[in-house]
């Protein structure tokens, strides 16, 4: 009778043991998964769309996506500095934004992980800057002017928002980007076809020109004899003189109710009610622009910049500062019309993010500067 009594009590602190483990096991993982939704929240998730396959779900990966982009070469340089008349006509308007100090970056930053702190005072040379995003009849006439092709169309795919996809195109694909399932390969999606091979861009040419990866951007700008904008030049141009402020136009994001800029109103992912009169891209000056004459710095798509990505920056005062060396990400600024203050509150002067410098997508856009008037 002890015997039986001794192996029941032994049973039951096994089980109790093993209950506990369990218990353990399940609040370790939940500890550990809490930062990564809490960070996942945080974005519209356009910082994920990586070209390695890893970037993506289910793991058998794309077929077919061939070598990188072929290098802006000699010829095709040649080619395009002999391009003259119409061609060059069609180019942004430019202004002059007058070197000055201002206060970079944040003391209260709405994402702190995008490393948009400490505030800094930073120092820029003047400059001009295009007024607007680089349109799709600009990248056109690059395009018929050089023969340029772009990664996206070399690679044979993009990015592309789920929502603003046909069903027929939707149909067809069975990857999604593993962070943000709204983000799908789409191929044949690239500037030509912004959402595919059923869509076009011959009633979007006044729109920003999307699926345009870091170098495409650069290559753009070398034609033009422009560049592109340091993140420091472009978060100086986007505050217009303002100190301080939150938005290119002030601190309230719709004065007197009216819309500066192209973003998403509604429930993201789930539904954009266009209240601004767009749910995706819109021609480029549709909104006022700030006090230097600058149109759309915030939302509509995002814009490359030359800076390698880096969240950690000195306190001390710089002048014209460049960013890191070198990295495996580019700074891209501005927000598009994806952002939400809910889920991606990056449409702030001071806000920022990243991608790898091949990455293209349906929000991913640019526009140029140059030291002198074009």
């Amino acid at each position: 009778m002890r015997f039986v009594t001794m192996v029941r009590c032994f049973a039951l602190f096994f089980i109790l043991v093993c209950v506990n483990k369990a218990l353990c096991l399940r609040s370790s993982c939940e500890a550990q998964q809490e930062p990564a939704a809490q960070q996942e929240a945080a974005g519209c998730g356009c910082e994920s769309l990586k070209r390695p396959a890893a970037a993506v779900e289910p793991v058998e990966g794309r077929t077919g996506s061939g070598d990188p982009a072929v290098k802006y070469s000699r010829d095709s340089n040649e080619r395009m500095h002999e391009a003259q008349g119409q061609e060059k006509k069609l180019l942004s308007r430019m202004v002059l934004i007058s070197g000055g100090e201002f206060l970079m970056g944040t003391d209260n930053p709405g994402i702190p992980p995008d490393g948009e702190g400490p505030q800094r005072l930073v120092h820029v040379d003047s400059f001009y800057m295009d007024i607007q995003e680089v349109t799709n009849r600009q990248f056109q006439s690059f395009v018929s002017s050089s023969g340029y092709v772009t990664e996206a169309e070399k690679f044979g795919d993009s990015f592309v928002y789920e929502g603003i996809l046909s069903e027929t195109v939707k149909s067809q694909i069975t990857q999604a980007v593993a962070a943000a399932p709204w983000w799908l390969p789409v191929k044949g999606a690239n500037w030509r076809h912004p959402e595919g091979p059923d869509s076009n861009i011959t009633e979007r040419l006044d729109h920003p020109v999307l699926h345009v990866s870091w170098a495409d951007a650069v290559a753009y700008c070398s034609w033009a004899n422009k560049r592109l904008p340091t993140e420091a030049e472009w978060e100086y141009a986007c505050r217009a003189g303002l100190k301080d402020r939150l938005y290119p136009w002030g601190n309230k994001l719709t004065p007197k109710g009216q819309h500066y800029a192209n973003l998403w109103q509604g429930d993201f992912p789930n539904h954009n009610s266009g209240e601004d009169g767009y749910v995706k891209t819109s021609p480029v000056m549709s909104f006022p622009a700030n006090g230097f004459g600058l149109y759309d710095m915030v939302g509509n798509a995002w814009e490359w910049t030359s800076d390698w990505w880096t969240v950690h920056h000195t306190t001390d005062r710089q002048h014209n500062p460049k960013g890191p060396l070198s990295g495996t990400d580019k700074v891209k600024k501005g927000g598009s019309y994806m952002c939400h203050k809910s889920y991606c509150y990056r449409y702030r002067c001071a806000a920022r993010s990243q991608n790898t410098p091949d990455s293209s997508a349906s929000n991913l856009g640019f526009r140029c500067v140059s030291e002198e008037q074009q």
